[in-house]
């Protein structure tokens, strides 16, 4: 077992990088005519087939805080971690069928457009920065810190920055070139992605297997996991009683059982998958048929992602536990790379190529729609109104390379803290802040006419407060008997309420809210969208799509209930 990289893990590295590198050029000079066209760059408008959608959704949502932050999680709580992905599947159906038909239908694409069609300039303008402030200094922060930290470790703990500017730029090679260079090469970087997360899964159970002495069998190994580790195979983890330990605690405060399928997971979800730029631009200058084929095959995607980012994660538990693996570097966060050590040299380099495949794709589909927003939201409406299509793609390029470099100087000494809170944890919980207000905005302003400018803005303003409220000052006010829910020692001498039930109190009560104000207003809004039932039908191909993604989650959950 050895943390170190042979010549061979470098040579498969500089192949794939190469592959992408060469790929992502010949796109770029296919598209070299349309160089000036600003829909284009940002959007590859009617270019995307629904196999580079999907595996574009892909690749821009599994980063590192999949790699290691979902892997940390799978060393610490078990398969219950796998619900994100199981229940992305379910909302990445409920986004194909019912959202995408109202961006389309409606020529959206960008999220803050959708505010100011649906609602008024101001809601769109309040987003808009929001979101350039948490795509900038949450998610691409939290992506490069964690990707440079999980490479650094393998390539010998010595090289942090070196790694970090490595991504940084190899991710402003590839977004420069416009979205289709983004969508297209993120089909190679998928590929490497999955290819390399299976390895290093496959090589994990074997690892187990020959340490438990079944042989270097995979279906051994995985059966010595659900022996060892049987509190590691169960969806629900169960609510603490007054004798529970610290650790069930702990574990419950991180994913409180049946109530986060009630509540948070199902806003996290609906809100990243279906109101969020980063994510949805891939589909908005596409039919209906392509994007929504697009989305679904994404969802089946999702299906397996939990065997790539979550097992590895239960096997270095179950290693760990047994004595045959180290303590932990970076404590559970360490775990995804502390299983690449027992990979072989070669495999060692594709695992690292899958890593970085992960890393760069998400920077580069991040900073692609950061410079969307800014500059058709912000720079084209507010700065210069009258800019071309050439001066809006250079426009998009500035605002790709200065995000990069606002994230690289804030992740260079993690000034965020990021470190200290776990990847995967520090994601969830800091978007949860905005996710129930964003979500009722979107989804009141989608699906019900009565819903007024004046509401979302509050309902927006609201939600966060709120979220704040229920994280932060709830449990300290009212002790361990918060609401109808339980406040729970948090370790650290205080009381914390599970961060998916503030969600759900956040959003019930912004709800309400907005539907008041809503009610205060007037009766007929004229920037309403008129739905049609025609653009919710689907054809029955798509429809035999969502049946097979539901039946494989039913019987996943009947599996590990």
């Amino acid at each position: 077992m050895s943390s170190s990289l042979g010549f061979a893990d470098y040579a498969v590295f500089i192949i794939y990088f190469l592959v992408v590198s060469i790929y992502g050029y010949i796109i770029y000079r296919k598209r070299e005519k349309n160089e000036h066209d600003a829909k284009a760059y940002f959007l590859a408008e009617g270019t995307l087939t629904w196999w580079a959608i999907g595996a574009s959704l892909i690749a821009s949502n599994i980063s590192a805080e999949q790699f290691i932050g979902m892997s940390g999680e799978g060393f610490f709580l078990g398969i219950a971690v796998a619900a994100y992905e199981w229940v992305a599947a379910i909302a990445l159906i409920i986004v194909a069928v019912w959202f995408i038909p109202v961006y389309l239908k409606n020529k959206i694409y960008t999220m803050p457009q959708f505010l100011k069609t649906r609602y008024n300039d101001s809601t769109a303008l309040i987003m808009a920065v929001f979101w350039l402030f948490l795509y900038v200094f949450v998610n691409l922060t939290s992506i490069l810190y964690l990707g440079a930290v999980a490479i650094n470790g393998l390539a010998g703990g010595e090289y942090l920055h070196v790694i970090m500017l490595g991504l940084a730029v190899f991710a402003l090679i590839i977004s420069l070139g416009g979205m289709k260079v983004v969508a297209y090469t993120d089909v190679i970087q998928v590929a490497v992605l999955i290819i390399g997360g299976l390895v290093t899964s496959y090589i994990a159970l074997t690892t187990v297997g020959q340490y438990f002495g079944v042989g270097q069998d995979a279906i051994a190994g995985f059966k010595v996991l659900m022996e060892k580790a049987p509190e590691h195979f169960k969806m629900i983890i169960p609510r603490p009683t007054a004798t529970s330990s610290q650790l069930e605690i702990d574990k419950y405060l991180t994913f409180p059982g049946m109530l986060s399928y009630l509540a948070g997971i199902w806003i996290i979800n609906l809100n990243y998958w279906g109101c969020n730029q980063y994510i949805t631009q891939r589909a908005l200058g596409a039919d209906l048929q392509t994007a929504r084929t697009g989305i679904l095959f994404a969802g089946m995607l999702k299906l397996l992602m939990p065997v790539i980012v979550m097992l590895p994660g239960i096997a270095a538990y179950v290693l760990y536990e047994g004595g045959h693996l180290p303590q932990l570097v970076g404590g559970k966060d360490g775990a995804y790379s502390a299983m690449l050590t027992f990979l072989p040299t070669g495999l060692k380099g594709l695992s690292v190529a899958a890593l970085t495949a992960a890393i760069v794709a998400s920077l580069a589909g991040k900073v692609n729609s950061i410079s969307t927003i800014y500059t058709l939201d912000v720079h084209k409406k507010y700065i210069q109104k009258g800019a071309s299509d050439r001066a809006q793609v250079n426009i998009g390029r500035y605002a790709v390379f200065a995000s990069m470099v606002l994230a690289v100087l804030f992740t260079w000494n993690d000034l965020l803290g990021i470190g200290g809170v776990g990847g995967f944890t520090y994601i969830q919980k800091y978007t949860g802040f905005i996710s129930p207000g964003v979500f009722a905005m979107f989804f009141l302003g989608m699906f019900w006419k009565r819903t007024t400018g004046t509401a979302a803005i509050v309902g927006v303003i609201a939600g966060f407060l709120l979220s704040v409220l229920f994280n932060e000052f709830a449990p300290a006010m009212f002790g361990n008997e918060t609401f109808l829910y339980t406040a729970w020692p948090n370790g650290k001498g205080g009381f914390e309420i599970p961060f998916h039930i503030c969600m759900g109190l956040s959003f019930l009560f912004t709800m309400l809210l907005m539907i008041g104000i809503s009610f205060a207003g007037p009766k007929v809004n004229p920037k309403a969208f008129e739905l049609d039932t025609e653009m919710f039908k689907v054809k029955p191909q798509t429809t035999v799509l969502i049946i097979l993604t539901l039946l494989i989650i039913a019987a996943l959950y009947v599996k590990f209930w």
